[in-house]
């Protein structure tokens, strides 16, 4: 972990055009990247905030290349006495969506640790403006004592620079405690929805409520309509240092036929790798519209038999630490939980996250 020991003013004078700046209305602004980034399967990547490293350019598919650049499941953990915290970041474009917020989309989310029970709560978020460039208070007022904060990145635009800006004379830091726990992540793997789709911030993506429940790091994985078993995203998650688990949630983007055909090789790339690692294999869920929408009630039938056919011919076949999760009561039974009949509304998110952990619980306890 690099650290960073900063009385502000002081290093604002000695340091005026590295990794400190100063504004005129008083905050002083460090690099983020000065302090531990989370969330990235390998830390070489093509750039800081992205999640693919620049040899897969040119080689894995374009539409996975150019959604590498969203910096879903990224964050930045640092600590700060200043009584306000002031984000300034550039995002990639201007991408938004009309079922899903800009919060979401190009936002960013601040998150700050009970000293008391430890757990992460949410502060607030930067909403982005109509520009690449945004500059934000948001947060002020708080009592002058040290805190641990943690800032999610954007979940369907990719951060180019982020500085945080802290009040001129106060102290900002690397991270003091290890929370979320950094190495041995969880890689999870998946659609537009474990991308983020359609949070309403960054902070209720379930990637990044799974990593503050279990006090883990994530790394998601997540490539929105392009979950199609490309063998170059197994290999990256099979080059992650020393993971905890791998999570395949891949079905939505995928039809039965590709399932059978690319399912177990993907598997086995990540399985010859690590053979010790659990990996979890999740179902469809049972779309809200398919309740009434009889071809994609049977589009998803047949789906789910084929991962699970998948699931059942690797235990036959002697695999071990292996799991599966159903998809027919992931979101609950009253059709509230998307915003179009698929993509998860925070509630959505929530009731994933709460149907998933035990499984993964159970899990990494055999790890």
């Amino acid at each position: 972990m690099r650290k960073l020991s900063i009385v502000v003013s002081l290093l604002a004078i000695l340091f005026p055009f590295s990794l400190i700046a100063q504004d005129s209305k008083g905050y002083v602004y460090t690099d983020a990247s000065a302090f531990p980034i989370y969330g990235k399967a390998i830390p070489n990547t093509s750039a800081t905030y992205e999640r693919l490293p620049a040899s897969l350019e040119g080689v894995i598919r374009q539409p996975v290349w150019d959604l590498a650049h969203h910096s879903a499941g990224i964050s930045v953990r640092f600590r700060s006495d200043s009584p306000s915290i002031k984000l300034r970041w550039i995002s990639f474009g201007l991408h938004t969506m009309n079922h899903m917020t800009d919060t979401g989309t190009r936002g960013l989310d601040l998150y700050s640790q009970d000293p008391v029970d430890g757990h992460w709560r949410f502060v607030c978020s930067a909403r982005p403006r109509k520009d690449t460039l945004n500059d934000q208070v948001v947060i002020s007022g708080m009592d002058p004592k040290m805190r641990e904060y943690i800032v999610y990145l954007s979940l369907y635009e990719g951060v180019k620079k982020l500085e945080i800006g802290v009040e001129e004379g106060t102290v900002i830091d690397g991270p003091a405690l290890d929370s979320p726990r950094k190495g041995s992540p969880i890689v999870m793997y998946g659609t537009s929805i474990l991308q983020g789709g359609c949070a309403n911030r960054p902070g209720m993506a379930f990637t990044n409520i799974i990593s503050r429940e279990l006090d883990r790091e994530v790394v998601n994985l997540g490539f929105s309509g392009n979950a199609k078993l490309d063998y170059e995203i197994a290999e990256l998650m099979a080059a992650v240092e020393d993971p905890s688990l791998f999570v395949l949630d891949n079905v939505p983007n995928c039809d039965a036929s590709l399932i059978d055909e690319r399912q177990e090789r993907f598997f086995r790339i990540i399985r010859d790798a690590h053979p010790d690692v659990p990996v979890v294999f999740v179902e469809n869920p049972n779309f809200a519209h398919a309740v009434f929408d009889r071809e994609m009630a049977a589009e998803i039938k047949a789906k789910n038999a084929s991962m699970r056919a998948t699931y059942e011919r690797l235990k036959k076949a002697g695999e071990s630490k292996l799991y599966y999760i159903k998809g027919d009561k992931m979101l609950g039974l009253d059709g509230e939980a998307t915003v179009d009949g698929v993509h998860f509304t925070d509630l959505g998110m929530v009731r994933y996250t709460e149907y998933v952990l035990p499984t993964l619980r159970k899990a990494l306890k055999k790890r």
